[in-house]
């Protein structure tokens, strides 16, 4: 939106004096644009090129064969299971694979990287030219969703460095060389997204994907999926100016937020006449801040050249025959399963729920689980059901900081929730002290766990006519204002009700007595 500065000019007509306002912008108005670079390690037993496990958490440099120390005299071996999940997920993603693939060393010189260079695919990658496609909604931040592409420009294998260790009280660096060599495939994504809302939009579909594949965990928390953001502003039909690049972004509310705030940051200095330099900075998540790790004014030069002990990746694009040394990729392509869009789809076609249900739903793997567990019974209503995990139980997870993977509460105990809630008795208040009971002690089913607290809600048509009655005996003036037109007070004497039964009634058929008693 623009905005203005009003400067005042004066004239004279029919020797009266005006004022006339004449607006002038305040501010250039900036483009943000965005681009993406994500790795994701693969999901292999084995590391890229060595037999070395590979594996999260294990004990410092125990996962390491000779070369992945670069010992001399050591070669590579290209695992042929990293392969076949590469061109999974190009395929997945609507990339062409390529039919000849080369791999090259890009030399740096860092302490956990032992060879001086790492094995990648630069020039000739695994795949090129794709797509994804995903919807963006950030509740309190988008009403409604909407859909957006991000064009890729191409997916690359590559190995992974070591992981420097500093220790403050020794005041010096350890290297354990456990992820040395892991295999990662690198997406690089277009300068196609507008914010940071977007780009976590797009990463959270990259891991939803990617975990369908079982091509990656997608654990951010574990470095199995890490993110690289580019950020440049603009003027609106303008080229793109300079960027700065925002390193190893580790979660998906952390890519919003770096992003938000370093296009926030280069639009202040913008306007103050200032300028962005090339730069690489880093997200401080607990400060919310991106602060500078290096310039890059002067270009690296990665001095980049083919790998001599490895000879080109060849894959078999036409028929469904493989061998040993050649993978076939239309027999990869059988293996997609449906993939996160196909289920929302389903979720709103089948199911008839909201767009905005469908996409919470899919983001939560656990809670998508639940939902086709226990909508398997057809007389329990799926938006109902929805509803429960995304308003009750989800928010009560979120608010206790406990994960839906680790969730104690059972498909069986939402199962008995939803049918109790459906035949009227319990209600959601008694839903959600049932969900937090189940939190803090999942032994005992629905029932039993409800009668203990006698929370069943109460149904006797006599015990609810009898406390309407009593309800309007004691409160005559609200009664008077009811009957002389003031229908609105209705409300107020069924609180009074709610409250005089702390919550136990059945308030539709409690509502139901309570009318017919006041027209008598």
């Amino acid at each position: 939106m623009h905005l203005y500065l009003l400067s005042r000019r004066f004239r004279f007509n029919n020797n009266k004096l005006h004022k006339v306002y004449l607006s002038t912008p305040s501010h250039k108005k900036w483009q943000s644009v965005v681009g993406l670079e994500v790795h994701a390690q693969l999901n292999t037993e084995s590391k890229l090129f060595s037999g070395a496990q590979n594996t999260f958490g294990g004990l410092v440099n125990n996962c390491v064969s000779l070369f992945d120390a670069a010992i001399p005299g050591t070669l590579p071996v290209l695992n042929r299971k990293c392969v076949e999940l590469g061109i999974l997920t190009a395929l997945a993603l609507s990339c062409k694979v390529n039919e000849v693939s080369t791999f090259d060393r890009k030399h740096y010189f860092y302490a956990d990287l032992p060879a001086g260079y790492q094995i990648t695919q630069q020039r000739a990658p695994l795949a090129s030219d794709g797509v994804i496609n995903f919807q963006v909604f950030t509740p309190g931040v988008h009403k409604k969703p909407y859909n957006k592409s991000s064009k890729i420009k191409q997916i690359q294998l590559e190995q992974d460095s070591g992981k420097s260790l500093h220790d403050a009280e020794l005041k010096r660096s350890l290297v354990d060389l456990n992820r040395a060599g892991a295999p990662l495939i690198e997406l690089v994504f277009e300068p196609d997204l507008e914010d940071g809302e977007e780009a976590a939009a797009l990463v959270k579909e990259l891991v939803l994907i990617v975990q369908r594949l079982g091509a990656c965990t997608g654990r951010m928390e574990e470095g199995a999926l890490r993110v690289d953001a580019n950020v440049s502003l603009r003027r609106v039909g303008e080229p793109l100016s300079t960027r700065t690049e925002i390193k190893n972004i580790g979660s998906v509310r952390g890519v919003a937020g770096a992003i938000r705030h370093e296009i926030d940051r280069q639009r202040t200095i913008l306007d103050s006449g200032g300028r962005i330099t090339n730069e690489t900075r880093a997200w401080d998540a607990a400060a919310k801040l991106t602060i500078p790790m290096r310039d890059k004014e002067v270009v690296q030069d990665y001095r980049f050249m083919p790998e001599p002990n490895l000879p080109p990746l060849r894959v078999n694009l036409s028929t469904k025959e493989d061998t040993q040394d050649v993978i076939s990729v239309p027999l990869v392509k059988d293996k997609i399963p449906e993939l996160p869009e196909q289920t929302r789809r389903k979720l709103v076609e089948q199911y008839e729920l909201k767009p905005e249900a469908s996409i919470q739903l899919v983001n939560e793997p656990v809670l998508l689980e639940y939902f086709h567990k226990i909508t398997t019974n057809k007389a329990r209503n799926p938006t109902k059901v929805a509803n429960l995990l995304l308003n009750e139980l989800l928010t009560i997870l979120n608010k206790r900081k406990i994960d839906a993977e680790n969730c104690p509460v059972t498909d069986n105990h939402l199962a008995d929730l939803i049918d109790f809630l459906l035949q009227n008795k319990i209600n959601l208040n008694i839903c959600r002290a049932t969900i937090d009971e189940l939190i803090e002690d999942s032994t005992l089913t629905v029932k039993e766990l409800i009668k203990l607290k006698g929370w069943f809600l109460i149904t006797d048509e006599k015990v609810i006519v009898d406390k309407c009655k009593e309800i309007i005996e004691n409160n005559p003036k609200i009664v008077k204002q009811y009957k002389e037109g003031k229908v609105k007070v209705f409300n107020a004497l069924l609180g009074l009700l709610a409250k005089s039964t702390d919550n136990k009634f059945d308030m539709s058929l409690a509502s139901e007595k309570m009318e017919e008693l006041l027209k008598k």
